[in-house]
């Protein structure tokens, strides 16, 4: 098989997307040394060198993976760890655990770790690497579902994956992980998520109803105070979660999230027992939201980010039989 790559030019900068096909258990070293850069958690960690040449689908396994590097600006490729900008990584798996393997339908593919350097965000490259990944596992693979995991409270990934590539949301799973430290969780924080699932035909951003018209028909089922606190790095507002309005009924119900969470995780991890609730308070309410919500037959339809106050960023839930949106 030939190696497969795509060139991508994103603000003057040269990106290739390219699958690992290496047979130098060395090579995969690279995908966890770049994993622990970005969440900052060592004690969590991918299987060894070894173990991750063998799982690649090109030599034992079923697993895909994708490096995305910088090339110099004379075009010379490299695929070593200083010139990685991103990775992804992932898996064949099986839906229906009495069919297994026996279908090629039963099959979808498990997204695992998908992420980009601090340096590289903002040129859209999070998005470029799941395109790639969604035409390799179409095309080469032949799976037609990718599913994943994430945060539900994280808004640039609700943005990407519900908004921008029209993911399902399958479940809520509550604290799926058990505690999580890093740069990106806390370990007092619930690892809550939603398991999400891709159908690799559908093609493009949803269409429907514009976030003009949807922040004014929805009603937000999230209470929400404005509170001052002592942060990490000094003085700062916040919003509190106050809790989950029971009686919120309606075709459209909006579960509003913070702002950037992953910044205040960052600036309530202080002392003050009050402050670092913040977050847990926020975890809390949206989990009991989301799964009265869903119990009662609602769906997630769509996620509206900020559009300037008082609107905020928020799931879009729907009671009909079919979408709104």
């Amino acid at each position: 098989m030939r190696p497969q790559e795509k060139i991508l030019t994103i603000r003057g900068t040269t990106f290739r997307l390219k699958v690992e096909s290496s047979n130098a258990s060395a090579d995969y070293r690279k995908y966890e040394d770049l994993r622990d850069d970005i969440w900052g958690f060592p004690e969590d960690h991918m299987a060894g060198a070894r173990n991750l040449m063998c799982e690649n689908f090109l030599h034992e396994g079923g697993s895909l993976f994708i490096g995305a590097y910088v090339d110099s600006p004379a075009g010379e490729p490299r695929d070593d760890r200083d010139r990685m900008a991103g990775f992804s990584y992932g898996f064949a798996g099986v839906k229906d655990k009495s069919i297994c393997y026996q279908a090629l339908d039963n099959l979808w593919f498990y997204s695992q770790y998908t992420a980009v350097k601090p340096a590289y965000r903002g040129y859209g490259l999070g998005i470029a690497i799941k395109e790639f990944q969604r035409e390799i596992v179409s095309r080469v693979l032949g799976i037609k579902t990718i599913v994943c995991t994430y945060d539900p409270l994280t808004g640039v990934n609700a943005r990407r994956n519900v908004h921008h590539f029209g993911m399902t949301v399958l479940e809520y799973r509550a604290a799926t992980y058990g505690e999580y430290g890093g740069r990106l969780n806390r370990s007092d924080v619930p690892t809550d998520r939603f398991f999400m699932s891709w159908d690799l035909s559908a093609v493009g951003p949803r269409a429907g109803l514009s976030s003009e018209e949807v922040f004014a028909a929805g009603k937000n089922v999230i209470e929400v105070a404005t509170k001052g606190i002592a942060g990490r790095s000094g003085p700062g507002e916040f919003e509190v979660a106050a809790g989950f309005r029971k009686d919120s009924k309606g075709k459209i119900l909006l579960v509003r999230i913070p702002p950037d969470f992953y910044a205040m995780l960052r600036e309530t991890d202080v002392d003050d027992p009050d402050v670092r609730a913040i977050p847990v308070q926020w975890r809390m309410a949206t989990r009991e939201a989301f799964q009265t919500l869903f119990a009662a037959g609602y769906r997630v339809v769509d996620f509206l980010g900020s559009v300037g106050p008082p609107r905020v960023p928020s799931y879009v839930l729907s009671s009909g039989p079919h979408a709104i949106l």
